[in-house]
Parts: structure tokens; sequence; C-alpha cells
């Protein structure tokens, strides 16, 4: 017989204070300003060693959230000095930042200045694949537009995501298509929060399926406007104002010239 060797026992992981961190800060119980715990302090909460503490600051500190200031501590920066492209704060973001309003109110912002513009890019661009992505997304969203069920109403959002995100990549421009991967968990933060809020689901669904059939159209002044009003409706059942800082809350669009 061949004799095994005994399993080493599996050694737990160690608590994570940059996820405890993380969570604080973009749930918001920590602000722009505040300090976070001193090192010594997480030392004794979490009962590691003073290096295993400064390896996980280290973490935020290289994503531009928060500061060593020494002598006094960690400061969590501004959110403009937040690396939001970097993959582990768009994580942290879609998995904590769903009661910070001041957050999504940035995220819904950005999107007001950017999505119209890229929807009015695919109206002009968007080929015949393109617009199947689109319209299959679409249909996803019919299909569980009237979802009871956690798990229904998570596969709405996710075609809801699905749709917009094609729309990004119908612009056939690099950098937007790009960036649609780099930030789905962001729009998947404002459209899942959104469309539990939503109080008519059915108009919500109406305003998509009107930015599709503009892009399917070749109306690009149409599309852009539909695209508006989605986001619109998402700041509505945030209960966000996006502020007066966006884009596409003043721009007006020439008409679409008529052959």
């Amino acid at each position: 017989m061949t004799a095994t060797l005994p399993k080493r026992p599996v050694k737990p992981a160690r608590p994570s204070v940059v996820e405890y961190l993380a969570e604080a800060i973009f749930s918001g119980r920590y602000q722009p300003g505040d300090f976070v715990p001193k090192e010594i302090d997480l030392c004794e909460q979490f009962a590691i060693n003073r290096s295993a503490v400064r390896s996980d600051l280290r973490q935020l500190v290289d994503v531009g959230i928060i500061a060593r200031i020494s002598g006094h501590g960690s400061k969590v920066r501004d959110y403009e000095e937040w690396n939001i492209l970097d993959p582990s704060v768009t994580e942290w973001m879609t998995r904590y930042a769903s009661p910070n309003p001041r957050i999504q109110r940035e995220i819904l912002a950005f999107r007001l200045d950017v999505e119209p513009y890229v929807a009015m890019t695919a109206a002009r661009r968007a080929k015949a694949l393109d617009l199947v992505a689109i319209e299959e997304a679409l249909e996803g969203m019919s299909r569980h537009l009237h979802a009871e069920s956690a798990e229904e109403k998570q596969r709405y959002s996710d075609h809801d995501v699905a749709f917009h995100v094609a729309i990004f990549k119908a612009s056939h421009n690099i950098v937007w298509a790009q960036l649609s991967h780099i930030l789905r968990p962001s729009i998947h933060l404002l459209v899942e929060t959104s469309n539990d809020s939503t109080a008519d689901p059915e108009a919500s669904f109406e305003r998509h399926r009107q930015v599709m059939e503009a892009i399917r159209a070749r109306r690009p002044r149409e599309a852009f406007l539909a695209a508006r009003e989605v986001l619109q409706g998402t700041a509505e059942a945030l209960g966000i104002e996006p502020g007066d800082g966006t884009l596409g809350s003043w721009l007006e669009v020439a008409p679409t010239a008529t052959p």
C-alpha cells in the first residue's frame, strides 16, 4: 500500500483591512477629509501585525483613495483624486457604494455627460451586428420586465447593463468601447439600484426602446435626446439631482437633416 501524506491544514485567510476600509469609505461612513482608524487601532481590531495593516493601507493609497499624512494617519481624499478606472476601485464601487448618494451622483453626472453622445455616435456608426446586440439586450429586458423574484430582477438588470454596453460598442470608438468594459460595474451599480427603486418600470423600458429605435433609424439627434431621457429617469428613480455641470442638461443637438 502507498502511504498517503496527511493533508496540511488550510490556513485561514487573515482579516482584510482593505475590504473593511473600502466598505466604510464607499458606503459613506468615512467621507473625504475624514481620517480612517490609526494603524495601531487596526492592528488591535483585526489582531494582525503592523506590516499587514500597512500593506492593506498601501492598496488604498495606490488607487488614490487615502493619503498618508506623517504624524496624523490616513485621510480619505476627495473623489476627484480616486482612480475610478482601476479594477479594484470599480469592484468596490459596485459592492459598497449603493448607499452613498454622492458617489451615485458623480457616476450619474458622468453618464449624463457621456452616454447621450455615445448614443448619437452609435446612430451614425452602428453596424448590423451592433443592432442585433442592442435588440437582444432589449428583448431580454422585455422578458423580465415584470419580474417578481430576486433572480428574475437580477436578469432584468443584467440585460439593462448589456443594452448600455452594446451602445458603447456600437459607437465604434476604441476609447468608448474600452471604457464600457471598465465602467461596467459602475453602470451596473446605478442600473440595479434604479431598477429596484423605479415606480414605473414600463415607462423606463419604453425610454430604452426609444433609444434603440433612434439608433436603428439612424437619427443621431433623437438618439441623443432619448439617451438623456433614460438617464433622467434613472436620476428620478434614485432621487438624485445630477447637478448643473452636465453637458447633456443644456446642449441642443442640431436636428437630423432629412434627405
